[in-house]
């Protein structure tokens, strides 16, 4: 099992969907010099690092105790991730949480993605996850994808810093969109989105990804949710709180509600895997149906 750690904020709150909420982190700047100086995230105040879920023994009971809870998004969750602000013709931002969260997520993602195909990003932020997929896995394109104009200029100028050609230029898409500006593609990746955006964002995600995948096709949503017989924590309960004080629309959502919302659109929940910080992986597939007389059918 992951080792959790107790003085980092859950991952999930770094990326905030939507043109009108979308909180981006600054972006990297040029010193009075002239040199780019690296991206120095403001370290988080021990009063506002606070978890998901706070850390459960073996047993299921709580463990030590996580430190206070920071307020959701909006411009207190702009603070907590902002760097520095250094002024920059360079559109690169940063999220503090995509340096955590990577790996783990990059490990899952090498055992269910396609070996080549069309990977398709909702809801892709500053692009730094997008990046680092698409070298971790070259034979794969990716297509990135978010609502924010800041975001896609983000998403851009990381792509071509790291020189990458298996990355598309980023789609102007909002998951809850009817229309998503995109055809089929082989699999879909949405990191962070589900509880910190209305819930119309996640029936658009279901609907838009059981649309375009292929029969077995992967949905892969990572994030913090609720669980039937899990005990909640009282850091998530305060966290869910805050999320709706901020807006009403937001909030953690129950597991069991967004695998139904799946499968009205034709995905199973096929694998749940524990992630550091108490994050989740949900494994969706595209199911077959079976149509007598015709077999097989998506």
């Amino acid at each position: 099992m992951l080792a959790l750690d107790p003085y980092i904020a859950a991952d999930a709150r770094s990326h905030i969907i939507s043109q009108s909420f979308f909180k981006l982190a600054a972006p990297q700047a040029k010193s009075r010099a002239g040199r780019t100086p690296k991206m120095r995230p403001v370290p988080l105040r021990r009063m506002e690092a606070w978890g998901t879920v706070e850390p459960r023994s073996p047993t299921g009971q709580d463990g030590a105790s996580r430190p206070p809870a920071p307020s959701a998004p909006g411009a207190l969750t702009q603070r907590r991730t902002r760097p520095v602000p250094d002024p920059s013709p360079d559109a690169r931002r940063s999220a503090p949480a995509v340096a955590r969260n990577r790996e783990p997520i990059a490990a899952q993602l090498l055992q269910l993605l396609p070996a080549t195909g069309l990977v398709l990003e909702i809801a892709s932020g500053t692009g730094e996850h997008a990046v680092y997929f698409a070298r971790k896995m070259p034979h794969i394109t990716w297509q990135p994808s978010d609502p924010s104009p800041e975001a896609r200029a983000s998403i851009a100028a990381w792509t071509a810093a790291e020189g990458l050609a298996n990355v598309r230029a980023p789609l102007a898409l909002d998951a809850a969109a009817a229309d998503w500006p995109v055809g089929k593609v082989d699999a879909v990746v949405c990191v962070n989105m589900i509880h910190i955006s209305p819930w119309e964002a996640t029936e658009g995600l279901m609907r838009g990804a059981g649309a375009r995948l292929p029969p077995d096709g992967v949905l892969f949503a990572y994030g913090a949710y609720l669980q039937d017989g899990v005990p909640t924590a009282p850091s998530n309960v305060a966290f869910d709180a805050d999320l709706k004080r901020q807006d009403p629309r937001f909030g953690l959502r129950h597991l069991h509600d967004v695998a139904a919302c799946a499968a009205k659109n034709g995905l199973a929940l096929a694998r749940v895997v524990e992630m550091p910080s108490n994050n989740l992986s949900l494994v969706f597939r595209k199911v077959m149906t079976v149509s007598p007389g015709t077999g097989a059918v998506p």
